[in-house]
């Protein structure tokens, strides 16, 4: 497959457009041929035009890459090595939702002919590619994995908004149904990745390797969210502390905030439930979990607290609606939580965030973002630091709050440079 690949006598094809699927199609687009296949039309246009909208790529990145922008499943039938890219997100229960993936698997296997290769890389438990994705592949093609067509699991790696760490510049985990597939999936995967791959034992391990980066963030997160919790309490800036104790050489250094976003916050709830299926109640994931998802309300319970008290008709600016700084995804805001409790008590509140789309936000959450700042605020919430967030200085949240307003400024950007004004920090 590698030599037939890099001869450019078949085709490879990323199904799922997205922050992962794109950069990994253009990537490869750079040394084979590709079709970047998506089921959303309007993305599509847009990337025919060289505009990623996601606003991560430049339209230089699209510059003499061999590659088919497409939504036509038929043309699909020309490639015979698939990369599956697909979100995995949860359902409002917080329980996995596999019908992106499964969706993708039905398009694929309607594609799929002997000697094919088919990969995924969407973020999921360990198990979910040969019990849930590959009986779909099987039943709609009437090949058999592993005899008739190989097939993979490659952990996506991508940081939204980073970029130093990137496909190219991170080590890309591999796995193959058997040592054939293993071997020609690490050979293609090293075309794009300058750092290497590692070759996983098994696609399960590759699966699990995946769900415990995030699972481990979320969990060094949590802890750092008690202790806010604790110090708040105790009068102590969490920031203050974490800078004292990470003078020691072993001290991890997060920080807390709200976990919002595609991985973190919903990673995690993949693993506990795939636990659960095998009949272990995860306790120290789970409270983790129950710990971040709670910090929403928290922020509004401290805000709703302030301005019930300093003002009979409150108004709150929030700065800030992606997950997090420097990029434009707003999936799993969690900022939006504190925005509805703020709501239920009557509070007037603002919403803006350079980066986020109007369109998209309302769309999402229901929200209109404005551009139009009023001079009477009784609170601002600073929820990400933004690149433009970080050059306000203490002048420009006098000029849009009351003498009594709140700062609230959730990453402690602010620290030592608010003097007019209560601050106050997570």
């Amino acid at each position: 497959m590698y030599k037939e690949l890099t001869e450019k006598k078949k085709k490879l094809a990323v199904i799922g457009l997205g922050y992962v699927g794109l950069p990994l199609a253009l990537e490869f687009a750079k040394k084979v041929s590709v079709i970047g296949y998506d089921i959303n039309e309007h993305r599509i246009g847009m990337l025919k035009s060289c505009v990623d909208p996601n606003k991560e790529l430049s339209s230089i990145d699209f510059e003499g890459r061999d590659i088919i922008f497409t939504s036509d499943p038929a043309l699909l039938l020309q490639s015979h090595f698939f990369i599956i890219a697909v979100p995995t997100p949860i359902d409002k229960h917080n329980m996995p939702d596999l019908g992106p993936l499964k969706s993708a698997s039905q398009i694929v296997a309607k594609a799929l002919k002997a000697h094919d290769y088919v990969i995924y890389e969407s973020t999921t438990y360990p198990g979910c590619t040969e019990e849930d994705c590959l009986p779909i592949l099987e039943n709609l093609s009437g090949l058999k994995g592993g005899l008739d067509f190989k097939f993979g699991y490659s952990p996506e790696r991508i940081n939204p908004g980073d970029k130093k760490n990137t496909l190219r510049t991170v080590v890309k985990v591999v796995s193959g149904c058997d040592k054939e597939a293993l071997d020609e999936i690490s050979k293609i995967y090293e075309l794009v990745v300058d750092a290497g791959v590692h070759r996983a034992a098994t696609i399960k391990v590759a699966e699990a390797s995946k769900i415990i980066e995030n699972t481990q963030r979320d969990l060094n997160i949590s802890l750092m969210n008690e202790l806010s919790l604790i110090f708040d309490r105790m009068g102590i800036n969490t920031y203050e502390v974490l800078e004292a104790a990470g003078t020691k050489w072993n001290f991890l250094k997060f920080q807390p905030g709200l976990v919002g976003g595609h991985c973190i916050g919903v990673d995690p709830y993949y693993l506990t439930h795939k636990a659960a299926s095998l009949g272990y109640e995860s306790k120290v994931i789970s409270s983790s979990r129950f710990i971040n998802d709670d910090m929403a309300k928290y922020v509004a319970r401290k805000i709703i607290t302030h301005v019930l008290r300093s003002s009979n008709d409150p108004r709150v600016l929030i700065k800030g609606v992606t997950f997090k700084e420097n990029v434009s995804d707003i999936r799993n805001s969690k900022i939006v939580d504190t925005v509805k409790e703020m709501l239920a008590f009557n509070i007037k509140v603002d919403v803006e965030d350079p980066f986020a789309a109007e369109k998209e936000v309302f769309e999402e959450y229901g929200l209109h973002l404005t551009t139009n700042h009023s001079n009477d605020y009784d609170a601002v919430v600073i929820t990400v630091p933004h690149a433009p967030y970080r050059e306000l200085n203490n002048d420009y949240f006098e000029g849009i709050t009351k003498p009594n307003a709140l700062i609230a400024d959730l990453k402690g950007i602010y620290k030592n440079k608010i003097t007019n004004r209560k601050y106050w920090s997570l």
